[in-house]
């Protein structure tokens, strides 16, 4: 075989970023990328990176992107030219606007070819705008100048993974042919990789290093604490320790502790709660309830947003933006302030209650001060009452509180963009668990995808106790498992239309890793989300129902067959907890039939 400088600097690179801690990399099949794939598979047989083969391109990205969110540490994700590199877009921007550190690969024809007409040649680089941290047109490989890789991927790796500025990161690394080849040792590195840059600078960038600017909130002025989307626990840190009410998003990951505020979208509506907020200090991206963006809106409201990775949410322009914040706990012999908190925690607990109650249908506790241990009428009363339950239609509610109940700290919980993420976000209590969602941009692409990163990264050989948050902002990262086979299930709650959008994630190629994870597909048959908009009353109800509501009516049972995936329907609340309590050892998907 011929000696290949692309099979060598593709080699040589991605060895780079297998010795700076990339430990998962996911490849699209493609010709002019081929030195990349084959590269990876050789690391892959040497035990230092775990490879993952995908054959669409949008699929990849999030697959990449759940990959990193879970590990904290930054995927590759390889594709050949043209619309292939296109397809990662979606995924681009999501990782950018969640600040999750991504690394592109795209393979490219050489420059001289770009506006020629040349086959699968187009203009790659700026394909991927603002929405990189960096982006670098790598000439092709020659065989008297192959470029310095571990200059190469120290750039990128330091680009993707700088704090704050977290995010994606883009290499267009042009090949010529032989494409494929034997590989040339390789020499001492002639430049110093950690600081140099001998590639050219970045076409455009989004982020990068800035001064860290930090405030100190006295105590005082009401002030509850927002928790957003990928907050994390630093958010609960906070609210715990200066006393104040914690307001966390289902998708914030702090939602638990003893200042959490349940019910909280009806408490900010009410006057004596919401009415009397003046400061918010908001972590993470808040997305799920009209009530805080109220809140923050106000002009009587003092609003301090602390940065975490991805796009600062900033909800007016007085808005302060800091990248810490730090508070006086409230002086606890202080009535006033003390009473502020407890009165949104205990008032957000007896909503909770209510509601629970409400919507739960549940056999009444036997052995009560009525009840004797002989007492045949009770114990016939409780049976008939528990069977009443167990066959209880599912609502949506009662969904999402049982996904909810039956996901512990070792499992992964993904929630896609539905009602079912804001049925979850009004009704769960509190709980210490690992929760991801795509809601950089709230959209439903690639949440199958997104998920499988999750499990496969949560159930990985390469998982250890260091590797959360190694690389990334704050909030990519999950604490928890620490080697294979620790992490439990990835709880998937999403709608139909979320599973049909993203339905070529369930590909799994012969020999791909097949991990934990379950798929609750509550289907209503189309976008019922839209029925609770102005819209649904305003438009015509038959151009609403196909421009809006989409109906759909795929066989789920056949789909999940065609992918091999095990399929259970789901009528009842009784079967639904013991199909959740005992998951298949693999890949499967629970669908829930619900009224629209």
């Amino acid at each position: 075989m011929t000696s290949s400088p692309a099979a060598t600097s593709a080699t040589r690179l991605v060895r780079a970023f297998a010795a700076l801690g990339v430990q998962h990399a996911v490849v699209s099949p493609g010709s002019r990328s081929q030195a990349l794939a084959l590269a990876l598979a050789e690391l892959e047989l040497e035990g230092r990176i775990a490879l993952h083969v995908r054959i669409d391109e949008r699929v990849a990205a999030f697959t990449a992107l759940g990959l990193a969110r879970e590990s904290g540490r930054p995927a590759l994700v390889v594709t050949t030219s043209g619309t292939a590199a296109a397809n990662l877009l979606p995924g681009v921007v999501e990782a950018s606007h969640s600040g999750v550190p991504l690394i592109v690969l795209t393979a490219d024809r050489p420059a001289r070819l770009r506006g020629t007409g040349s086959n699968q040649t187009t203009w790659q680089p700026g394909l991927f705008g603002r929405f990189v941290r960096l982006e670098l047109d790598v000439p092709p490989p020659l065989p008297d100048e192959i470029p310095d890789a571990r200059a190469l991927a120290a750039q990128a790796f330091g680009a993707a993974t700088d704090g704050l500025a977290s995010g994606p990161v883009h290499l267009n690394l042009q090949f010529v042919e032989p494409l494929s080849g034997d590989v040339e040792p390789e020499e001492p590195a002639s430049v110093d990789s950690s600081g140099s840059r001998p590639f050219d600078e970045p076409v455009d960038s989004a982020g990068g290093t800035v001064g860290r600017r930090s405030v100190h909130l006295a105590a005082g002025p009401r002030t509850v604490v927002i928790a957003g989307a990928d907050a994390g626990e630093r958010a609960n840190a906070f609210a715990l320790a200066a006393g104040w009410p914690l307001i966390a998003e289902v998708s914030s990951g702090a939602r638990f502790g003893p200042c959490l505020v349940s019910g909280y979208r009806t408490l900010l509506d009410h006057p004596e709660f919401g009415g009397r907020v003046e400061r918010a200090v908001v972590f993470g991206h808040p997305t799920l309830s009209r009530q805080v963006p109220a809140l923050l809106g106000r002009d009587d409201v003092e609003v301090v947003v602390v940065r975490g990775a991805g796009e600062p949410f900033v909800p007016h322009p007085d808005a302060v933006l800091v990248d810490e914040a730090t508070a006086d706990p409230d002086d606890r012999s202080d009535r006033a302030a003390r009473a502020w908190t407890g009165q949104w925690v205990f008032a957000g607990r007896e909503l909770l209650e209510q509601e629970s109650q409400a919507d739960e249908v549940a056999p009444p506790l036997l052995g009560g001060a009525d009840a004797g241990p002989g007492d045949v009428a009770a114990a016939r009363a409780f049976a008939k009452a528990e069977l009443t339950a167990l066959r209880a239609p599912v609502t949506r509610r009662a969904l999402a509180l049982a996904v909810w109940r039956a996901t512990w700290p070792h499992d992964r919980l993904v929630l896609g963009a539905s009602r079912l993420i804001r049925e979850l976000d009004s009704a769960a209590g509190g709980k210490k668990i690992p929760v991801h969602s795509n809601r950089g941009l709230a959209g439903i692409d690639g949440t199958v995808s997104t998920a499988l990163g999750v499990a496969l990264a949560s159930q990985s050989e390469f998982r250890d106790a260091g590797s959360a948050g190694a690389g990334a902002g704050a909030g990519a990262g999950a604490a928890g498992a620490s080697r294979r086979g620790t992490a439990g299930t990835t709880r998937v709650l999403l709608g139909d239309l979320t599973l049909l959008h993203d339905v070529g994630a369930l590909l799994l190629a012969p020999g791909e890793t097949r991990p934990r994870i379950q798929l609750i597909v509550g289907n209503d048959g189309g976008g019922t989300i839209f029925d609770g908009l102005e819209v649904a009353g305003t438009a015509a109800p038959a151009q609403f129902d196909r421009v809006m509501f989409t109906p759909q009516q795929a066989d789920i049972a056949a789909l999940s067959a065609a992918y091999g995936w095990p399929h259970r329907a789901i009528a009842t609340r009784g079967d639904l907890d013991s199909a959740l309590a005992s998951p298949p050892a693999g890949p499967s998907i629970l669908e829930v039939r619900l009224d629209r």
